[in-house]
């Protein structure tokens, strides 16, 4: 186990899955592809789960997605696959991993809380946890959570409501860091997988 360990921390290559059932899938493979030591994978049944170390859940529509991740089996393998491996869900990808869904992170959450399609929004600001950078948030139908548990720490706020937060085990994100140019909070998400990584 040691020395897997040092391989980690020296660059091994981690496989970061993508679910690939509804929403957003491109922008996401597309920008873990550019992350060095990082390869994604489209994941369109349970059994692919295997193969990754960490799984995104794009977003989309949430109700949808959530009936097909049902459909196709997803709920109690993602649920296994969090206990040891990390999950990040942006908008949709965030209600799914919330109470009311797979309750993976102890978060309740509003839909469209900054409105419909039509007032959608982009914010630039610091989120010092992930990055020295300006982050760029791109908000599309955009929840907000309204709730945490003990146990979650809040990474960002807009207008005083929550937009970003995160356990061990799991990220979630209100907006759409797949939307822009910047790679900021998939590396972020890389380095919670391969910490995760060495836990296991």
């Amino acid at each position: 186990m040691k020395t897997k360990d040092m391989h980690i921390e020296v660059g091994k290559m981690v496989n970061i899955g993508i679910l690939d059932l509804q929403g957003g899938v491109e922008e996401h493979f597309n920008a873990i592809n550019k992350i060095k030591d990082a390869n994604a994978i489209r994941i369109k049944k349970k059994e692919q789960l295997h193969e990754i170390q960490g799984l995104v859940i794009p977003g989309g529509e949430s109700t949808t997605l959530n009936k097909l991740i049902k459909i196709y089996g997803f709920v109690d393998p993602i649920i296994k696959f969090s206990k040891e491996k990390p999950i990040w869900g942006t908008c949709a990808g965030l209600i799914i991993l919330s109470r009311k869904y797979l309750n993976l992170i102890d978060i309740e959450v509003q839909r469209n809380a900054f409105g419909r399609q039509s007032s959608s929004f982009i914010e630039k600001d610091y989120i010092p946890k992930i990055s020295t950078n300006k982050i760029e948030m791109v908000f599309i139908r955009a929840p907000v959570i309204t709730k945490i548990g003990s146990e979650v720490n809040i990474l960002k706020k807009i207008e005083g409501k929550i937009v970003a937060a995160e356990t061990e085990n799991i990220l979630v994100t209100s907006f759409h860091p797949e939307l822009t140019k910047l790679l900021d909070v998939h590396k972020y998400f890389v380095k919670k997988v391969k910490k995760g990584l060495k836990r296991v």
